[in-house]
């Protein structure tokens, strides 16, 4: 099959997802490493085989065979120290994740798995568990599916991609879910009143909230609402928006050449100094330097997400 035709550039060097895919799974073998990088989708990186660690602003891992790490957009890691370590690597948009998946939000597993999980101030974007027994043979299972579908016409495999997708979180949620839920995972679906301002939060941030107009919106007191979302999220409202504007800037400073000013100014941070302190306790780096170490190649894909290959 000739490269045009194919749903990823395998070209060495960044992949990019090409008009219409929906998502991707690949295996990747990283024989000593692969340098400090992030991408503007998310990402779930399966150990199949060997070993190496694991870089990331969440803390350095040692891998080996049935880890898994799931990276919200805009995160970066590296890997380092690798010994024919083996990845299955399944990424998909942002745009999938807030379209199709947009239901994932109220499923308590799920939501888990791919906002409040990851979301938690300590995990700085990242979630990180494992696979064992029959959950490593059912996710592997999904993952050889996704990757013999990479070169059919999504217009033909929609339904199968998204199905497998689906069945994949699915199993991936059951793993990620801690003893005990003490990170609020699997606790119920959340409250019509948290979605609601989740969803507001989202809509407008570059809106300066304040918990009473939240609160207001919603017809709320501003301490009950506080209480459902933390219960929800594991995070205060504001602290959420602070979330989603840090990842939101994170993804504008890849894909645009706009000064970082607007950036700050686009995700509800005009004052630039204010800014600078948010992006940096959220990424470990500037705005500026973010965009200097890990922007070079947006602009050889303008459109599209990345992916990475050894």
């Amino acid at each position: 099959m000739a490269d045009e035709d194919m749903p990823m550039d395998t070209q060495h060097g960044p992949l990019h997802f090409t008009e219409g895919t929906l998502a991707y799974a690949g295996l990747h073998l990283h024989v000593d490493g692969h340098p400090m990088h992030t991408h503007r989708f998310v990402e779930v990186a399966f150990v199949t085989g060997g070993s190496g660690t694991h870089d990331s602003l969440a803390g350095r891992k040692e891998l080996t065979r049935g880890d898994v790490m799931l990276l919200r957009p805009g995160v970066w890691h590296a890997y380092e120290g690798c010994e024919r370590l083996e990845l299955y690597n399944f990424c998909f948009s942002s745009e999938l994740l807030h379209r199709e998946l947009a239901w994932t939000r109220d499923d308590p597993l799920l939501g888990y798995l791919l906002w409040n999980g990851p979301y938690a101030a300590a995990r700085r974007g990242v979630l990180e568990f494992r696979l064992v027994d029959d959950a490593y043979d059912s996710c592997h299972a999904y993952l050889e599916a996704l990757d013999a579908l990479r070169y059919r016409a999504p217009d033909r495999y929609r339904s199968d991609i998204l199905g497998l997708v689906c069945a994949l979180l699915g199993e991936l949620g059951r793993a990620a879910a801690p003893a005990g839920q003490p990170d609020g995972a699997a606790r119920g679906r959340p409250h019509p009143a948290v979605q609601r301002a989740m969803r507001l939060l989202e809509s407008d941030i570059a809106r300066s909230w304040t918990l009473a107009e939240l609160a207001d919106e919603l017809h709320l007191a501003p301490a009950y609402l506080v209480r459902l979302f933390k219960d929800a999220t594991g995070l205060p409202p504001k602290a959420y928006l602070a979330q989603v504007r840090a990842e939101r800037a994170a993804v504008l400073l890849l894909n645009t050449d706009d000064p970082v000013t607007c950036v700050g100014r686009a995700v509800g941070w005009p004052d630039q100094n204010y800014f600078a302190r948010r992006f940096k306790a959220h990424y470990g780096l500037s705005a500026t330097t973010y965009r200097r170490r890990f922007a070079a190649w947006a602009a050889a894909h303008p459109t599209g997400a990345e992916c990475y290959r050894d």
